[in-house]
């Protein structure tokens, strides 16, 4: 069945019913009347750097929606929700139904890996999906993501579709194809279903690996950290507000998400969260503290790597899928499902994209248990960045498009 759909494809209606069996073959959510319409979720095809979850959830929460947000691990090069989260100690991402309801009644939101009882048909599926190489058909995929979304019972549900080099998917036409699928079904197994197409080439913010990326995400709870992980927090943050009716337009969901990442609140919730998922209210309360030392709790790699420009000139690109191969082969990912993880593996750029920088300068942080780095990962890391004159760098925003639910239609333009 899986070649036969790997080779042939399926139409919506297909794809449709192979999703709405999926989701009824186990547990589905059902929560109180008063929280109708307040449901919502986000879900990311992946990439290098990409903690946006991790500001996304608390913020929607503190904007008064409730997000039961059910999240994957890392594999490949791509880094898993559940594995950042992991990096702090005592957090529990293993939540029984009952206490994933009571904390959303309490905090708003709670990020959890998938029970045993939640769409165990995409479990079996997705294994033999790996076993017959047919992991990469689009109505499988569809029906794999959207099965447990919809068995989250949500309102209103965005979908970031990552494409570029360190993406699923390389060119922004490929990722059309999923997204319309996602959006189309999405929509008729009546979630109010929204997507953005958004680049995936360099990595998201400057942290990549497990534990920094709970530090930059951290940062970004705290109105500081870098513009276009915020950026992206907003601009998603801000359709999913205005998809579920909690905002007259993008833009004044995007104002709410700026403002209780500014005052503290969407921090506060994130703090509650930590408490009600394991983490004792003291680390949870020194993690989220205006200034603390995260690596008082957040493990710290045994060793620290600079790598220094080789030539001056302007960073015109730094290739995140180059980055997350090397921090891969440190152990910072996973081959198989299941396969133990160095959490406190990554890196930390130290340039920005259009900024000028001199020969000798250090570009990257390595941060590494091994005692030092091979030539080899030296020599990648270093054709990772590419330096060259002012007048050819080209500053492109991250998202590129946004495909509204079909009964909200806005005009879908560039951002």
């Amino acid at each position: 069945m899986l070649m036969a759909i790997w080779q042939k494809g399926m139409v919506a209606e297909e794809t449709l019913a192979l999703t709405k069996e999926m989701k009824v073959s186990g547990h589905v959510f059902q929560w109180p009347e008063e929280w109708a319409g307040l449901v919502v979720d986000k879900h990311s095809t992946g990439g290098v750097g990409d903690k946006v979850s991790l500001p996304l959830a608390p913020a929607l929460a503190a904007c008064g929606c409730k997000v039961p947000m059910i999240s994957g691990r890392g594999l490949a090069h791509t880094g898993g929700t559940l594995d950042k989260l992991e990096s702090i100690p005592g957090f529990n991402v293993h939540q029984p139904v009952d206490q994933v309801k009571q904390i959303l009644q309490d905090v708003g939101c709670c990020i959890v890996g998938q029970t045993e009882d939640l769409v165990p048909a995409d479990r079996v599926l997705y294994a033999r999906r790996d076993a017959t190489a047919t992991v990469d058909s689009v109505p499988l995929i569809t029906a794999s993501i959207l099965s447990k979304k919809g068995a989250e019972g949500l309102r209103a549900l965005l979908l970031d579709v990552k494409f570029g080099r360190a993406a699923l998917y390389k060119d922004l036409d490929s990722a059309r194809t999923l997204t319309q699928s996602l959006v189309t079904v999405g929509n008729r197994l009546e979630i109010r279903t929204g997507a953005v197409l958004s680049r995936m080439d360099a990595p998201i913010g400057r942290c990549v690996g497990n534990a920094l990326e709970v530090y930059e995400a951290l940062e970004c709870l705290k109105g500081r950290g870098p513009d276009d992980l915020k950026d992206l927090v907003v601009v998603l943050g801000g359709y999913l507000l205005w998809m579920s009716d909690q905002s007259p337009s993008p833009e004044s969901g995007q104002r709410m998400i700026t403002e209780v990442l500014t005052n503290g609140e969407a921090l506060r919730k994130f703090q509650a969260m930590l408490e009600a998922q394991g983490v004792s209210a003291h680390v949870a309360h020194s993690l989220c503290s205006e200034k603390t030392d995260y690596f008082k709790h957040l493990r710290r790699a045994d060793h620290q790597t600079e790598l220094q420009a080789s030539d001056d000139g302007t960073v015109l690109d730094i290739d995140g899928m180059v980055i997350a191969t090397v921090l891969h082969g440190l152990g910072a990912g996973r081959t198989k499902v299941g396969e133990q993880i160095n959490h406190s593996v990554g890196a930390e750029l130290l340039a920005d994209l259009g900024q000028q920088i001199r020969k000798g300068r250090p570009w990257i942080r390595i941060h590494h248990d091994c005692p030092e780095l091979s030539p080899e990962q030296h020599r990648d890391l270093q054709r990772s960045l590419v330096l060259g004159r002012r007048e050819s760098y080209q500053a492109s925003v991250r998202v590129a498009d946004f495909i509204p639910p079909p009964e909200r239609q806005l005009t879908s333009r560039l951002l």
